[in-house]
């Protein structure tokens, strides 16, 4: 075993774990109305959730193609139209269910954390 610093490690648990929620996210963030990509990407920084478009593209694109987004184009007044994502029935459906089982998860963590368990 490669022997890693402890805060390299944890860092890159917490990268894994920022990975799975970042889908629940932009889902949350689309729920509601359809949502520009630089916007999507502003609102995550505005929570301290920090991305970037390198990361943020791919991922739209596979919730695109999962059936989970979808998009519209829509006039800029700032150049061409803009691609707006929002989150479809299959999206809003996974998005509940993400909801169920990341409060289970938190439920589970508060009890370990204070020796519940």
């Amino acid at each position: 075993m490669e022997n890693k610093e402890p805060n390299e490690y944890a860092s890159q648990l917490a990268s894994q774990l920022r990975k799975g929620y970042l889908t629940y996210c932009v889902l949350l963030i689309c729920q509601q109305q359809p949502v520009y990509s630089s916007d999507i990407i502003k609102r995550l920084h505005d929570v301290d959730m920090m991305v970037v478009e390198g990361t943020m593209y791919p991922l739209l694109a596979r919730l695109q193609r999962d059936g989970l987004l979808a998009h519209e184009w829509q006039e800029s007044e700032h150049g061409p139209p803009r691609k707006y994502y929002r989150s479809t029935e299959f999206g809003d459906d996974v998005r509940e269910r993400l909801a169920i089982h990341i409060g289970e998860l938190h439920k589970t963590l508060t009890q370990l954390k204070k020796g519940n368990i």
